[in-house]
């Protein structure tokens, strides 16, 4: 394939890493599925990408990676690096989740999920940036959420790992921007058969959890809810593998900073995305950081 491309997923051991691992090397992409735990916890699925990738004549090849870990990231990274000598896409897919009263999470457990949600993130791109700004080209993919533009209670500190993801990434897609590397959000809404459930971290402070009586309920209670109203209308994850798929074949520069994938309430959040962008780029133009980008940019090249 002409224009094949190179391309590492993160937290591909189910939902929509590996559905997305799947859809790109599907089109003929090399991809590079990681997670953590390939001989341990996650051995069972990789052995079934595995199976998958060979049945179907596929170019998938697996890595173990763990974003919370400085070594095993950067390992990963050179090792594709000697491979192939060269990333031109990124999805930074590997996320947890938390559900619970902010009071009842100690700051270590809330450390521990910004470890992934953002750190990791970070970890990641900062690992694979050198050689995409060295190549002038590439595209970092992150998956957000539409709880990281709109907080719920009892989804606090998920909120909060998402709101800080989606901050980060739209300054750095300012700052590589001269460097000729995209960065960009994908805004997935619920999606109940993802197994993001089964990825859920819960309050660790059980004695204040106690306190909270009923209201401990109100979590699980809303997913059953959901579930119902999901009835004979169910999301299929598949709609974010094919969002990033459209976003990896969107030419270099045209490509928006978010993308909303969610069937039912896409609208007031594409709406709330367009005001943002709006409002973000008046206070560049405001500061005259814009024209300073494009003067440092226009010395560089």
């Amino acid at each position: 394939m002409a224009n094949s491309k190179t391309i590492l997923i993160t937290g591909t051991s189910s939902g929509f890493g590996l559905l997305t691992a799947k859809t790109l090397a599907g089109k003929g992409h090399h991809v590079f599925a990681t997670m953590r735990g390939l001989t341990g916890k996650n051995k069972a699925a990789a052995k079934g990408l595995t199976d998958y990738a060979k049945s179907n004549n596929l170019k998938i090849d697996l890595l173990e990676l763990d974003v919370t870990n400085d070594d095993s990231v950067t390992t990963a990274v050179e090792t594709i690096i000697k491979r192939t000598g060269r990333i031109d896409v990124v999805v930074n897919n590997a996320g947890v989740g938390a559900v619970g009263p902010i009071e009842t999470y100690t700051p270590e457990a809330a450390q521990r999920l910004f470890e992934v949600n953002l750190f990791g993130v970070h970890r990641v791109n900062r690992a694979v940036l050198p050689h995409m700004r060295k190549a002038h080209s590439g595209l970092l993919i992150h998956t957000s959420s539409l709880l990281g533009r709109v907080s719920v209670p009892f989804f606090g500190f998920y909120n909060a790992s998402k709101y800080a993801l989606e901050g980060l990434v739209e300054s750095i897609r300012a700052e590589l921007s001269a460097f000729g590397v995209d960065a960009v959000i994908i805004e997935p809404g619920a999606f109940p058969t993802t197994g993001f459930g089964g990825n859920v971290t819960t309050p660790d402070d059980a004695a204040t959890a106690s306190s909270y009586g009923p209201l401990m309920e109100v979590p699980e209670k809303m997913f059953a809810g959901m579930g119902e109203a999901f009835a004979g209308n169910m999301p299929d994850p598949q709609d974010v593998a094919d969002a990033t798929l459209r976003l990896i074949e969107t030419p270099h520069g045209t490509r928006p900073l978010r993308t909303v994938v969610d069937r039912m309430a896409a609208d007031p959040f594409e709406a709330l995305n367009k005001t943002t962008d709006q409002v973000g780029s008046g206070m560049a133009d405001g500061f005259g950081i814009n024209q300073l980008v494009a003067d440092a940019t226009k010395r560089l090249n």
